[in-house]
């Protein structure tokens, strides 16, 4: 694959700037663009953010869009996502917007919706890059710089803590590349500040799997600081298994996508940091880039590798400012 072109999506685009604003004189009104959206899992609150970004874009172009949108019940329903790609596949949708649930088990079923003519986009979760080269097909990847955030919170987090300190590192799933990037930034910053990472354990971006692993390496490391969660359901788990143990304020977590479930645990000290990544524009910016290439009448080896959006750590008192699905 070429080295990574990066093109910052701002978040303060507009709608009427975007690649809709070109279908007007692209299509008939007869002639929609046809565009799926195939999340994880929908009962996740930013999954839902989301969903709700992209249906919000739709609403403003429906006589020049058609967009669908499907999910699965977990976020690591792989066998679930490749039977909605299959089904879009046999819809003979124009493009598919996928936030992949496997970075590898999925791009099989995506490189045949290439193969019969279907642009395919990745927001989210980025398609593994090894395997994009070996299938010998480019999934361009419009989302944020999941290391990069995962170093803004550990890089906080150290702020608050002492050369030494003992800290964990509770991951999302192993086969999730967003998992993977958000563990290696988490590193990087503890690295960075001579903290000690006492364990890891991997979840499933679920609450009860923060809460499991919390507990195990509160009482396997008494000693332990800081627990660095790879999304905001696992801080959560996380912050109700430092009740449990009994060491409410002696151990400071940090958590990712700034969801609304986590205002009131920033706001009272429970949640030290979270991540924004803006993921109702996200969704937007990933439809628009299909969007933009079906009208521009594009191949999809012509599309750029990666389009980079934004990141922002969010502590106590900055929180409202980036609530969810802000535009």
């Amino acid at each position: 694959m070429p080295s990574l072109v990066r093109r910052r999506l701002l978040a303060a685009c507009a709608l009427s700037a975007c690649g809709l604003a070109h279908v007007r004189h692209a299509h008939a009104a007869s002639d929609k663009a046809t565009v799926a959206l195939v999340m994880k899992s929908l009962g996740d609150p930013f999954v839902a953010s989301m969903i709700d970004g992209a249906r919000n874009y739709q609403r403003h172009y429906a006589s020049q869009l058609d967009l669908t949108t499907n999910g699965t019940l977990t976020d690591n329903d792989v066998a679930g996502q490749i039977h909605i790609v299959e089904t879009f596949i046999d819809a003979k949708v124009n493009a598919i917007v996928i936030a992949p649930a496997d970075s590898k088990a999925l791009l099989p079923v995506t490189a045949k919706a290439i193969a019969a003519g279907i642009i395919v986009i990745a927001i989210d979760n980025s398609f593994d890059e090894a395997a994009q080269d070996a299938a010998r097909i480019t999934i361009p990847f419009v989302g944020p710089d999941s290391r990069r955030g995962a170093k803004l919170a550990g890089a906080y987090l150290a702020s608050k803590l002492k050369a030494g300190d003992e800290v964990g590192i509770i991951e999302g799933p192993p086969n999730d590349r967003n998992a993977q990037q958000r563990t290696l930034g988490f590193r990087e910053a503890m690295n960075a500040a001579d903290m000690r990472i006492a364990d890891t354990d991997s979840g499933d971006w679920t609450a009860a799997s923060g809460k499991a692993s919390a507990l195990q390496m509160l009482y396997a490391h008494p000693d332990l600081r800081g627990l660095l969660c790879a999304n905001d359901n696992i801080a959560m788990g996380a912050i109700e298994a430092i009740r449990i143990a009994g060491k409410k304020g002696r151990v400071l977590v940090t958590g990712y996508n700034n969801i609304d479930a986590v205002q009131p645990m920033l706001d009272d000290g429970r949640l030290l940091a979270t991540v924004e990544q803006f993921g109702a524009r996200q969704a937007v910016f990933g439809v628009d880039v299909a969007v933009k290439a079906l009208v521009e009448k594009r191949r999809q080896r012509d599309l750029s590798p990666y389009m980079e959006t934004p990141v922002q750590l969010v502590t106590k008192g900055a929180a409202k400012g980036f609530r969810l699905g802000a535009s």
